[in-house]
């Protein structure tokens, strides 16, 4: 069963139903679109459908190579916006500020001159993610170095930067309900992963 998106308790005993109001990350969309996620949570196979689908991890793991990253995928598509200063993976950044990534400015005083500075953080569960996810949450990212709203323009520049942003972002939100009803990540640790520890 494909589920698309339209222009669990993955683990849990079969039978235990979530409500579909529970679903918090999938409830803006259609009624018939949660009904088909919602199968797929009772019939435990929200995680195997998402692995399914994205069957490789990245290998961006430090800061320095996410940092070279983003900085590809900004030269790309967006040459002419000012420069990133900084890009990391934040462990905190899903607790406290509820958001997969983060695009800060700011401003200090140096001399008698104004110096900016942009930063992007990344949740750190994306360290051991599909490419495609890392790349949605950029696109999303970047794409508020020029709109700041999340507008028509705004997500028509992540359809230019990302033809699948849309159907990206549902089955990351897919991925985020499946940790929300206690699934386990489903991709866990790559083996070069574990054998640094």
């Amino acid at each position: 069963m494909a589920v698309e998106r339209s222009a669990g308790r993955p683990g849990s005993p079969a039978g235990e139903a979530v409500p579909l109001a529970s679903l918090r990350y999938i409830a803006a969309y259609p009624v018939d679109l949660r009904v088909q996620v919602q199968r797929l949570i009772d019939d435990a196979a929200l995680g195997r459908h998402l692995l399914k689908r994205y069957p490789l991890v990245h290998d961006v793991r430090s800061d320095r190579a996410l940092y070279q990253y983003v900085d590809r995928l900004k030269q790309d598509h967006l040459r002419g916006t000012d420069r990133i200063d900084k890009v990391l993976f934040d462990s905190k950044i899903h607790l406290v500020h509820q958001a997969l990534g983060l695009h800060t400015s700011r401003a200090r005083v140096q001399g008698s001159r104004l110096k900016g500075s942009r930063e992007i953080r990344i949740a750190s569960l994306f360290r051991v993610a599909p490419l495609e996810f890392l790349r949605m949450i950029f696109v999303h990212e970047l794409a508020h170095l020029r709109v700041r709203e999340h507008d028509k323009a705004f997500y028509q520049l992540c359809l230019h930067m990302e033809p699948t942003y849309h159907q990206l972002e549902f089955d990351v939100r897919l991925y985020l309900t499946h940790l929300d009803l206690g699934g386990d990540r489903v991709w866990g640790e790559t083996q070069s992963d574990a054998l640094s520890k």
